[in-house]
């Protein structure tokens, strides 16, 4: 049963792709939420409270426990809201989803980072890195429409899903470009379906916010 919204908080920046990720599942389990905005630079006594280690967000507030870092977030959703799985039954293909989940955030956003804020050789391997990385999803993407097959998106699905539409703000921001429909037509096509799904069209931040949260980012990187 999904919880009522008292019962369930989300706290988090509606700009954060990692926000976005526990705002995806929630609604594809029909799970209703309270949002809390935060503000990462002026950190409330309440995040602060809920996640002291890493004072981060997100952080899912269930039944007055907090649960943090998005990808785990995802796991306890999956598990405690049966309808609607989001990963796979098969113990391999669960471990297949988590070991691209790790990719995806340990290697690729990585390198796109690097991309983002350095300059000359550095940016260079940045985007050879970040190129490699698109190449390999390019290739675990083929034959599917989704990561998690063609029934609809999942748990791979959500993690990757800043590269449907925060990477293009960070290339455009950062000055660089390695995404291209011609050279990644199963990732182009992924995008599109993505963006697609109601869940997903229906609670993105607006293009002129993401520009302006990277431009800011971009900004006090230079200024360092």
């Amino acid at each position: 049963m999904a919880g009522a919204a008292e019962d369930m908080k989300v706290l988090g920046t509606k700009q954060s792709m990692f926000r976005q990720r526990v705002v995806w599942a929630l609604k594809l389990k029909g799970v209703e939420y309270e949002f809390i905005e935060e503000d990462l630079v002026h950190k409330s006594s309440l995040l602060l409270a809920l996640n002291p280690v890493h004072k981060k967000v997100p952080v899912l507030v269930h039944d007055g426990k907090p649960i943090a870092e998005s990808k785990i977030i995802l796991e306890y959703i999956d598990e405690t809201w049966k309808e609607r799985p989001l990963l796979p039954e098969d113990p391999r293909e669960r471990a297949n989803a988590r070991f691209w989940a790790a990719f995806i955030d340990d290697k690729l956003m990585e390198a796109s980072k690097k991309a983002f804020v350095s300059t000359g050789d550095d940016r260079a391997k940045a985007m050879e890195s970040t190129m490699e990385g698109l190449k390999l999803l390019e290739q675990e993407l083929q034959g599917k429409k989704y990561f998690s097959g063609d029934d609809g998106i999942g748990y791979l699905d959500i993690v990757a899903g800043w590269v449907a539409y925060w990477f293009q703000f960070i290339e455009e921001i950062g000055g660089f470009q390695v995404m291209e429909s011609t050279k990644f037509p199963c990732l182009d096509a992924w995008i599109k379906n993505f963006l697609q799904v109601p869940s997903v069209e229906q609670s993105l931040p607006s293009p002129d916010e993401l520009r302006n949260v990277f431009g800011a980012i971009r900004m006090a990187m230079q200024m360092k």
